[in-house]
């Protein structure tokens, strides 16, 4: 047995062992994951150094400027991902398509979505960024996986996850049953399991929003954050802190250890849209892992998992957290009165 505690891979294989009639390719894609995350882990604590923490002369899908750090992270994932054989096809935050495996390489029975580099506009200022995957099966009559593959809702994931680089990078993991964290020990290049069965708590004192929106917001949201800004003084009877990272992976990250309440919601200036965060990229993920965990997570309308996605970049106002606020939000849209 290893002194340096249960590894990534470790953890996989006997999670793999309960499903005897398993092929292994869901552990193979999981190692490829955490392979690539430990590069980008690399490339994000010498960005400063590189030269590579600033902007490329180039636009992603939504037409949003693009660090070289967000290029360099796709590339990683299509490299060390693409060749394995684990996967059928892939999609990323950053382009457009569905990005195909090379015909040269055996194609596998997953599909991948991610957000290569989740806040990357703090790379700049040092704080936590991080990417986020989300792994579907392809559906069996498919042998060339297009747009329609992916379109599935986020209650028929296999699995989700996401890595912070931080202090500390952490790998959080969900296969369906709970949520664990693992820290990359770069002394031995492995991720160790240090934060296992994750749950989050009900109640909470913390809450994360965008504050400069506020004149956009629609009631339900406007009335909750009132509340929780009049305190001690006010209907709730209890003082709450304002915490806004900017960086989805770093605000779930801090629910997952303390519990709190992440709010994009819909407002004026994104309606049209559907609202700020990615579905298949951000809010599946990150809803699939916050239920996991015991918390909840919805539009303020409906619950995010059982959305059936339209396209590929698709767009949805997102709530979770801590199930007895998320809990308060729903009511307050159910019921703006």
């Amino acid at each position: 047995m290893s002194t340096i505690g249960k590894t990534l891979n470790q953890f996989i294989i006997e999670s793999q062992r309960a499903f005897p009639d398993a092929s292994g390719d869901l552990s193979g894609l999981l190692n490829d994951i955490g392979v690539a995350c430990k590069q980008i882990a690399h490339l994000v604590t010498r960005s400063g150094i590189s030269g590579l923490g600033g902007y490329a002369e180039t636009h992603n899908v939504q037409g949003e400027p693009q660090k070289q750090l967000d290029i360099l992270s796709h590339d990683i994932f299509v490299q060390q991902l693409g060749w394995t054989g684990h996967l059928a096809a892939m999609i990323s935050e950053e382009i457009e398509d569905v990005i195909s495996i090379p015909t040269r390489y055996p194609r596998g029975q997953y599909l991948l979505a991610f957000d290569p580099l989740d806040g990357s506009s703090n790379l700049d200022v040092n704080v936590s960024v991080g990417s986020i995957f989300s792994i579907l099966r392809c559906p069996d009559s498919t042998t060339q996986p297009g747009m329609k593959a992916f379109l599935q809702p986020g209650t028929a994931q296999v699995c989700a996850g996401f890595t912070v680089y931080g202090p500390a990078t952490v790998l959080v993991l969900t296969l369906g049953n709970g949520v664990h964290g693992f820290t990359l020990d770069r002394d031995v290049g492995e991720f160790i399991l240090t934060h296992p069965n994750l749950r989050i708590p009900q109640q909470t004192a913390e809450f994360a929003i965008n504050m400069s929106n506020q004149r956009h917001w629609d009631s339900p949201v406007e009335k909750y954050i009132g509340e929780c800004l009049a305190g001690a003084d006010g209907v709730r009877e209890k003082n709450f802190n304002l915490r806004w990272v900017a960086s989805m992976v770093a605000e779930v990250y801090r629910i997952l250890m303390r519990g709190g309440v992440f709010l994009y919601p819909i407002d004026e200036r994104i309606r049209q849209q559907g609202g700020r965060l990615r579905l298949l990229y951000e809010a599946n993920p990150m809803s699939f892992i916050v239920e996991q965990a015991g918390g909840l997570s919805s539009t303020g309308e409906q619950r995010i998992l059982e959305l059936m996605p339209t396209e590929l970049h698709q767009r949805v106002p997102v709530i979770l957290g801590s199930s007895a606020e998320v809990a308060r939000l729903i009511r307050y849209h159910q019921k703006p009165e």
